[in-house]
């Protein structure tokens, strides 16, 4: 049994055709029980009436069963279940005073003594205040019989909960068989959705028909499906792009190798200074990527060290200080007093800042400011690193940490970008525990903020 709908459908129907046995078995058992009781209490005043009456006309018990007979003078005028008189199926049993059966009894034989337990159990037959018998009912669970009334009205009442109990049986395997298949339409149609995800087909959608937790799967599995297509447009993006980052260097350095080997040009110390550029622009380009791939897979080494966020600042900007100077572009640092040491790894650290500080000078103008400041905030420590440069477009504001994403292609080439640092800072950040945000505007400068948790 491999579908799921049948399982389910079958639980449905186990489960619904249980409860209706459950619910027939103890109706039709309290029914009966207290349909015999009613009857009992119904006539058992006329029947310990009639009962004294006889043995106050007879003075003994012998012939007590004609009470019982049509026509008799202390019969029941009525029909009653008392009038069939059958002492071996009798609802009751009489005894005389020393406790001796003389009519019902059941199984038992007439002349049997009953015992003083049984007796206390009965009523006590009087008569000018002396104990004369002993009346005692006997459970009637079996007493009525077909044909008679008593007995087709529990016939009828069992034959409704028959009925009752297969229609609630039919009912649940209607409602069970639409609850499995709609449980498992979802599940269905996620299946289908993985085998097209497997056949390489990402960006894949299935419907979402509920909000309870297979909706919420079903969502989940969409923003999955979304963001693996998205990777992947990025992945083939960034391969292109690293390809054409590789095949501009390699093809100066292929240039003027094949020149000097042709001895088509004289080597001069510009010539050599152009290769050892591009080569240095590879080996940046190689690192960058081997630092990501070591993210990716969770590999960084990483050496923790506490360290006061302004210690951290202050050395990313005095490795700046003089390429700021010579662009004409000042750079601060205020750090927040007595803000707590945060654990990081240093040098992973100064890589980042240095990034960023790095991104900050290329987009400043001449006669700007870059400030870097920390401070602690809501059980974080943040750093900041703010620019009064060009910003950036709210187009590109949300891809800016994606690998190799250029927002203008043509000035990053020219300048021997990688298209890597914002996104190796977004690694190691994250890598160390942190976060990293950026807030922008065009014309208006950009601020980069580095989450950490405070220390407790």
């Amino acid at each position: 049994m491999r579908s799921l709908t049948l399982k389910l459908t079958l639980a449905f129907l186990l489960v619904g055709l249980i409860g209706a046995v459950l619910v027939a078995v103890l109706v039709r058992q309290r029914t009966q029980n207290e349909f015999g009781q009613f009857i009992l209490d119904q006539n058992q005043q006329v029947l310990v009436t009639n009962l004294t009456e006889y043995y106050d006309v007879h003075g003994t018990w012998l012939g007590v069963e004609s009470v019982f007979r049509p026509g008799f003078d202390y019969s029941f005028e009525q029909e009653s279940p008392f009038s069939r008189w059958d002492s071996r199926r009798a609802l009751f049993t009489i005894a005389d005073a020393q406790g001796f059966i003389v009519f019902g009894g059941g199984p038992r034989d007439h002349g049997e003594r009953l015992s003083r337990s049984e007796l206390r159990q009965g009523i006590t037959l009087e008569l000018d205040g002396e104990p004369v018998g002993w009346l005692l009912f006997t459970p009637a669970l079996e007493r009525w019989e077909p044909g008679t009334p008593e007995g087709d009205f529990l016939l009828s009442v069992n034959r409704a909960i028959f009925l009752s109990a297969l229609a609630a049986t039919g009912i649940a395997l209607l409602l069970g068989g639409f609850l499995a298949y709609t449980l498992t339409r979802s599940l269905r149609e996620l299946t289908a959705a993985t085998r097209q995800l497997a056949k390489g087909k990402l960006g894949h959608q299935v419907p979402v028909h509920s909000r309870d937790e297979l909706g919420q799967l079903a969502a989940s599995f969409n923003a999955m499906s979304t963001e693996l297509a998205h990777s992947n447009e990025l992945r083939r993006q960034m391969t292109a792009d690293i390809a054409h980052d590789l095949r501009t260097p390699l093809s100066v350095i292929l240039g003027y190798t094949e020149a000097l080997s042709d001895e088509k040009l004289e080597p001069t110390p510009e010539m050599y200074a152009v290769i050892h550029t591009e080569a240095q622009h590879l080996s940046r380009l190689i690192d960058d990527l081997k630092t990501l791939s070591l993210a990716d897979a969770g590999e960084l080494p990483l050496i923790y060290q506490p360290i006061a966020p302004g210690d951290l600042l202050r050395r990313a900007a005095d490795a700046q200080r003089v390429r700021a100077q010579a662009e004409h572009i000042e750079v601060e640092v205020q750090v927040q007093p007595d803000l707590p040491p945060v654990r990081v790894d240093v040098e992973r650290m100064a890589q980042v800042l240095g990034n960023l500080v790095n991104n900050a000078l290329r987009y400043t103008p001449a006669g700007g400011r870059i400030v870097l400041s920390a401070e602690a905030v809501n059980g974080e420590v943040l750093m900041h690193i703010s620019d009064t440069g060009v910003g950036i477009a709210s187009d590109d504001l949300p891809n800016i940490f994606e690998r190799s994403f250029r927002g203008d292609k043509a000035r990053q080439q020219k300048e021997g970008e990688t298209g890597l640092g914002l996104a190796i800072a977004k690694s190691l950040v994250e890598a160390q525990g942190g976060r990293i945000t950026v807030e922008s505007a065009p014309g208006e400068g950009t601020l980069f903020t580095i989450h950490f948790p405070a220390p407790m």
